[in-house]
């Protein structure tokens, strides 16, 4: 996956667990759970969306990894 393709499953996932959410407002180093609002059950279940999107596990380990735009962009590409 490209950085543009992690940031349009990023969008749509969010886009089910919290739809006021908007990415487009995040900073490439903002933690997204502040700048997005999101709780600890609405992190958990974007991180699972993103699994699922992408086809690839993500151990709970590598969570603190995820909580950035650029972090999460690393990661999955």
């Amino acid at each position: 996956m490209n950085a543009t393709e992690i940031r349009q499953l990023a969008a749509s996932v969010l886009a089910d667990i919290a739809p006021e959410a908007d990415l487009s407002t995040v900073g490439d180093i903002d933690d997204l759970r502040d700048a997005l609002d999101l709780d600890s059950m609405d992190f958990l279940n974007f991180i699972v969306g993103l699994s699922q999107g992408s086809g690839r596990a993500i151990p709970e380990s590598d969570y603190p990894k995820l909580f950035t735009l650029r972090g999460l962009i690393g990661y999955l590409s």
